[in-house]
């Protein structure tokens, strides 16, 4: 009879530093609001501080219904 005993040492993951962000300046930004509660809120401020720390132009905001999925115009609008 071999007995295992399930308790060994598995060791550290791997860890590794993220790649460098990107440069945002200049870019545009386009929200999709799914109209949640303080959804709207939420996200209009992420944006605002997005654009005084990196730079980034808020484009334009979109509101679609948080049941349902984006519609294709939306999300074409959202693209450009």
């Amino acid at each position: 009879m071999e007995i295992y005993k399930p308790d060994g040492n598995t060791g550290e993951p791997a860890r590794s530093l993220s790649p460098p962000a990107p440069v945002l300046t200049g870019l545009s930004l386009g929200i999709l609001d799914n109209t949640k509660p303080n959804a709207g809120v939420l996200l209009n401020r992420l944006a605002d501080r997005l654009s005084e720390r990196v730079g980034l132009k808020i484009a334009l905001t979109e509101t679609k219904n948080a049941a349902l999925a984006a519609p294709a115009e939306v999300l074409d609008t959202l693209s450009k």
